[in-house]
């Protein structure tokens, strides 16, 4: 029997016990991940995400992708932004708000000393330092170099522990079997999904869907390099009150929100 409270937990070069289960389930997770990769739906891939290795690997870590949501622009009651979002991302609510998916939803926000509501959409808010990345035991929440953060599908075992952990009911499980899936925003039942910021654009130099609906409708959302002081959307930043929900909590989200 193994005294364990002799062990020099890898100070002698040796691996923890710990250590070497746990490479091993990656190793196994990894070797499913490949055999089942083409079996979503025909032309359809996770590997085709941006949540993909090679995709991450280009991430540019001198940017830092975000958002600003001008709340005095955001007219109550459209939601162009959440169909935009339904539209390019291929999911659909189905009247249960419980198992509903939670890429972008539109909430009212009412002040309790003057009774005063204003309305604006929810998402990821892609933090700095994303809890559900921390408390993923697979690695498959993760945040790209470039701030973006992901589910890789083949990795997330449908824990749902990245659910309880973040503070903006952000993410969602997939219950059922899906169809008519969009090849570059692939889904899967049994794992977590929640907004990507549309990555699979970011990549290609356009702006997220969202983006694009609401500047037809208000231009309420600004996309932008957050990390680049020359940017548009730093300038804003630098020049008016901005805030992130919760700052308090220390994770730094990408996205703000100004007049809220």
């Amino acid at each position: 029997m193994t005294d364990r409270s002799q062990s020099c937990g890898g100070s002698c070069g040796c691996k923890p016990e710990a250590e070497t289960v746990d490479e091993s389930r990656r190793g196994f997770l990894a070797g499913a991940a490949m055999a089942g990769a083409s079996v979503i739906a025909p032309g359809v891939t996770l590997f085709a995400y941006g949540a993909g290795e090679a995709q991450a690997a280009g991430a540019d870590p001198k940017k830092r992708w975000g958002m600003l949501i001008d709340v005095s622009k955001c007219v109550d009651g459209c939601t162009g932004c959440v169909t935009a979002c339904q539209t390019e991302n291929g999911w659909k609510t189905t009247g249960r708000p419980a198992t509903d998916p939670q890429w972008i939803r539109k909430v009212t926000l009412r002040d309790p000393k003057t009774g005063a509501t204003k309305s604006a959409p929810i998402m990821c808010q892609h933090c700095a330092e994303p809890p559900c990345a921390d408390v993923c035991p697979t690695g498959a929440s993760f945040k790209r170099a470039d701030g973006i953060v992901l589910v890789d599908r083949h990795r997330c075992i449908g824990c749902r522990y990245c659910m309880m952990a973040c503070p903006y009911k952000a993410r969602s499980f997939v219950h059922e079997a899906l169809e008519d899936q969009k090849p570059h925003a692939p889904r899967g039942m049994g794992t977590v999904e929640g907004c990507t910021l549309c990555v699979h654009r970011v990549d290609k130099g356009v702006a997220p869907a969202c983006v694009e609906a609401c500047a037809k409708s208000g231009g309420a959302i600004m996309f932008g390099d957050i990390a680049d002081p020359n940017s548009e959307i730093s300038k804003v930043i630098a020049t008016y009150a901005t805030m992130q929900i919760r700052g308090d909590l220390g994770v730094d989200p990408g996205v703000r929100y100004r007049n809220l």
